[in-house]
């Protein structure tokens, strides 16, 4: 069960060596939520004693527990955050105010639930937990700890049998619900609603940005037979959104109006691109709102400082202004389509080349009939350190069946990202999309690139 890669008895060596459904697909069969709580028995149950707000939905989950984090910490409450995967470092996963676990607070953490679980014959289990099962136990031992007064949880996949899932929140939070992970969750948006919906607990209330119709009666049903407050988009609440612009030297920040059945709220900043991110914002409000009827004390200052702080990186990150380099990682269908429309009504109408690299698993013909037309040129890589990468041959052959533009090939990934880069005129723009993964290891590449190194 274990892989010999980075297989060794340090507290890192453990925990890389165990099977990780990021770097491998998972089957339905994979999720049984019993497994952490056997897990979390023999460590004295650290996830009964935090103040969870929990954040499932197909997109947007990571954007909405950042901005929501930043508005408590602004409040002054000692706020945990968990979230996956990580760009970088494996320590951005587990954050309190903004900063990240230190490494030898995450290996001390580490040894002690080898310790617990009696690594590797783990006879106390019966089985051996996944690297994010361990991941899940050390964001719960880490805030608890840390003596946290709020830990914002965010779904690894799904919901209903999440890692996760094993919290007794405060609030609830379903963002959207869009086709991804049908393997695991099902062929449609009811039955992936079904799944992200699980999360709900009895008398807990839930904030839900789902709009479609048939997850939202899902989600509306659920609710209902949990006995559970449900607060929705489109019902409960509302929002207008001024896009950002990034046009020459001029650059203003985008900004959203959101009205709720408290209050209409003024017009407040955001660093975060696009209208699904004051959609996201929207659900932030809500939320801040159902803690403030819970009894904690949020003030209007807070939420707009913490809308016009939060940076969320590769959601449509600018990190070059000649030309435009724009870092996404838009991984369905209904997140290519976000960005294509974030562009459009943010940037200059310029030349715009595509560096894109995905998971073989996604359904890439779908982020590709979104690009078509968009895209003057597109390059294809493939991640370094992600075994479910498509090759760019695969990618080339899915584009040319969808969309139109150039394509070429990189053999390596930093080949492709120099062939991006240099492709890219001045007036113009590039845009990097497609996976977590591909985000995280071109940065460093387009940076050096950007300077001239």
């Amino acid at each position: 069960m274990l892989s010999s890669k980075h297989l060794d008895d340090s507290p890192r060596g453990f925990w890389y060596g165990l099977i990780n459904f990021e770097h491998r697909l998972p089957t339905p069969d994979d999720f049984k939520i019993d497994r952490m709580r056997k897990v979390l028995d023999l460590l004295g149950n650290p996830e009964k004693k935090i103040n969870f707000v929990h954040v499932a939905g197909s997109k947007g989950k990571g954007s909405t527990s950042a901005m929501l984090a930043a508005i408590l910490s602004h409040q002054g409450f000692r706020t945990g955050l968990y979230t996956s995967p990580h760009l970088f470092f494996v320590e951005e996963r587990f954050s309190i105010n903004g900063q990240n676990i230190s490494a030898d607070s995450l290996d001390l953490i580490l040894t002690k639930i080898k310790t617990a679980i009696g690594f590797p014959q783990c006879e106390p289990l019966g089985f051996v937990p996944t690297f994010f099962e361990v991941a899940t136990v050390v964001a719960f031992i880490y805030f608890f700890e840390s003596k946290v007064d709020f830990a914002i949880l965010e779904v690894g996949l799904g919901g209903r049998l999440d890692s996760t899932n094993v919290c007794n929140p405060l609030l609830s939070i379903i963002t959207t619900i869009s086709l991804d992970h049908e393997k695991q969750l099902g062929p449609t948006l009811s039955h992936i609603a079904r799944e992200k919906a699980g999360i709900i607990k009895p008398s807990v209330p839930v904030v839900s940005g789902v709009c479609n119709s048939g997850p939202r009666q899902v989600i509306e049903d659920i609710a209902s037979t949990m006995g559970s407050k449900l607060v929705q988009a489109n019902a409960d609440f509302t929002w207008d959104y001024q896009p950002g612009v990034f046009k020459d030297s001029l650059i203003v920040p985008p900004s959203v109006q959101i009205k709720t059945q408290k209050k209409q709220w003024p017009w407040m900043e955001m660093i975060l691109l696009g209208e699904h991110q004051a959609a996201n914002a929207a659900i932030v409000v809500s939320a801040v709102e159902e803690l403030r009827l819970l009894g904690f004390v949020i003030s209007d200052e807070a939420v707009q400082w913490g809308l016009g702080n939060t940076k969320w990186p590769a959601r449509m990150q600018v990190i070059c202004k000649s030309p435009w380099v724009v870092i996404d990682c838009a991984h369905n269908g209904a997140s290519a389509a976000a960005l294509v429309r974030t562009i459009k009504e943010s940037f200059p109408e310029v030349p715009r080349v595509l560096l894109f690299g995905a998971s073989a698993d996604k359904d890439i013909s779908g982020m590709f009939k979104e690009f078509s037309g968009i895209f003057t040129k597109v390059i294809f890589a493939q991640s370094i350190n992600s075994p479910r990468a498509a090759k760019p041959e695969e990618l080339l052959d899915i584009w040319v069946q969808n969309s139109t533009g150039e394509a070429f090939l990189g053999e390596t990934l930093e080949e492709a990202g120099r062939k991006a880069f240099f492709a890219t005129p001045n007036p113009g723009i590039l845009c990097i999309t497609g996976s977590v993964f591909l985000a995280g290891e071109i940065s460093p590449i387009l940076s050096k690139l950007i300077s001239g190194d």
